[in-house]
């Protein structure tokens, strides 16, 4: 198999409204993202994927893009986007940019041509129908909205100001080919292709994803893009299997470089619910069966994953399935060594690797998404309390990940000077931030940091194949084995004692969150203990 540096690279994912206001409006911007790279060179990370800095009237935070060669004026400009592409340069530090192909804002140029002249090529850039059928839009309501001025409805899986491109026509394809060669020559380092599995669609059968053409589409991409440099493409894909994963990243396909996958973020909600209605536990069988399958189904050579707990649009995992109480440093320490030491190539979300939590929303008024606050007006129609609204949205609301990144106890958590910035900062700030974390030895950010170099050095990573354990149902323990080593990674999922007794002769401590010795000498792991240790 041919290696490639996105193999043994670590991933640090940005959500720029929220990392650095560097201009004093509440809002973080390119700038600020260009004053962090030593931060970020610090923790050792491989590249940067930015959402979307691209002009948006932000209806969607930025995956509404009106133009896809500008930048939106709250993050600055191009000379900012040029200044943070040669400064992250200096620190062999790649750019990956957010790709937003399934659909354009409705102030995109294309789509006000479509609107007022239906006879322009750009009409059919977009999807027209004279009725609309059953389909719904992920954030609410159908995907059909009526357009006055033509007689005609439009399809939108998104928002209304979210228009769906009509990848079937082949001219709006080459000016997609064409953006993306823009901002390949500029010096980027790849794409994270957002909801990618949905442009090959056909709505008048009722697919809305994985379509029989979505294959070709990409091959073509490829061919008149990024196949022809050494870059990162990541494709963001809801619905895959193993089997579809193969497909996006058999290097032989010459598709995609690896997907994101979210079987195991499934497990955050009721079976066959609503994204709202989530679970209160972690069922830990069900996350050991999804990884083991994901960890040996898509095999070395025919394909690649990703290895993420957290994003821009899921809550923060600490509140999801660790421990935000006395055990908050230690659970984040073993959720990290848990993932990281998987094969796939590792995603940090900002705060991450300082332990941020979900925030404590109390009133509607301190929301920002247009997915929970949808959600909460068709909720609250339906007659459900506002209590248990909060209470769904606190937990698994997407503005949880976007509050700002909590750089110190200063104003703001040092993330502004504003006196009102965007989305509230977590009040926790004060105790959780990236000073007192760089302070502290034993913090999670150096537990962060030395992941991030092992998967530099040590092949295995890569190379290993991967063994499930059979243990108790809240120990998660995996070997990773090659011709020569083996290496054992135990977890203790629970803040309870659990027996884990094993009998391999220990050659080194890898990584550890605890003290070896009392689990080796009474076969027992305390709350949330996690070791990596090779074994002979």
């Amino acid at each position: 198999m041919q290696k490639h540096w996105w193999h043994k690279a670590t991933i640090y994912q940005i959500y720029p409204k929220s990392f650095m206001d560097s201009n004093g409006d509440g809002i973080g911007d390119l700038k600020g993202i260009t004053s962090k790279l030593d931060y970020l060179q610090k923790l050792g990370i491989t590249a940067l994927w930015l959402s979307p800095v691209y002009d948006s009237p932000m209806d969607d935070n930025g995956y509404d893009i009106a133009n896809y060669e500008a930048i939106a004026d709250i993050f600055g400009d191009m000379s900012d986007m040029d200044e943070l592409l040669a400064e992250a340069k200096k620190r062999d530090i790649q750019i990956v940019m957010d790709l937003v192909v399934n659909h354009t804002s409705d102030e995109h140029a294309w789509f006000i041509e479509a609107r007022e002249n239906p006879e322009s090529p750009e009409r059919d850039f977009y999807i027209w129908r004279d009725k609309p059928n059953e389909l719904v839009s992920i954030f609410s309501g159908s995907a059909w909205e009526y357009d006055e001025p033509s007689g005609q409805y439009y399809l939108h899986f998104f928002s209304k100001k979210q228009p769906d491109l009509n990848w079937e026509n082949p001219q709006l394809r080459q000016k997609v080919y064409d953006m993306m060669n823009f901002w390949i020559d500029k010096g980027i380092g790849g794409f994270r292709m957002d909801v990618i599995d949905m442009i090959g669609k056909i709505p008048d059968q009722l697919i809305d994803t994985n379509g029989p053409r979505l294959h070709d589409y990409i091959k073509e991409m490829n061919q008149a893009s990024f196949g022809k440099h050494d870059l990162l493409t990541v494709g963001e894909t809801w619905g895959a299997t193993p089997e579809i994963a193969k497909q996006y990243s058999n290097p032989d396909n010459q598709e995609l470089s690896m997907v994101f996958q979210f079987e195991h973020i499934g497990l955050q909600h009721k079976p066959d619910s609503p994204k709202w209605e989530y679970e209160k536990e972690l069922d830990v069988s069900a996350l050991k069966a999804i990884f083991n399958k994901w960890q040996t189904e898509l095999e070395l050579g025919q394909g690649w994953n990703s290895l993420f707990w957290n994003n821009h649009d899921l809550p923060r995992i600490l509140s999801m399935w660790g421990d935000t109480g006395v055990y908050r440093e230690k659970s984040a320490k073993a959720l990290a060594i848990l993932l990281h030491l998987m094969r796939g190539t590792p995603y940090i979300y900002q705060g991450e690797e300082i332990g941020m939590t979900n925030y404590p929303f109390r009133t509607l008024e301190e929301l920002n998404d247009i997915e929970s606050l949808n959600y909460a007006k068709e909720a609250l129609e339906k007659g459900a309390s506002i209590e248990v609204i909060m209470d769904q949205i606190r937990q698994v609301g997407r503005d949880n990940a976007r509050t700002p990144m909590q750089w110190d106890t200063s104003k703001n958590a040092g993330f502004s000077i504003s006196d009102k910035t965007w989305l509230p900062v977590n009040p926790n700030y004060k105790d959780i931030n990236v000073e007192s974390a760089l302070a502290n030895p034993e913090s999670i950010f150096y537990t962060y940091q030395k992941l991030v170099a092992l998967r530099k050095t040590q092949d295995w990573l890569v190379d290993a194949d991967f063994e499930l354990l059979e243990t108790a149902e809240k120990v998660f323990a995996y070997i990773r084995k090659t011709e020569d080593s083996s290496y054992l990674v135990v977890v203790n999922l629970s803040a309870q004692e659990q027996d884990f007794c094993y009998d391999f002769d220990r050659a080194e401590v890898v990584i550890a969150n605890t003290e070896l010795e009392p689990i080796a000498d009474q076969g027992k792991l305390q709350a949330w203990d996690a070791i990596c240790v090779k074994v002979k």
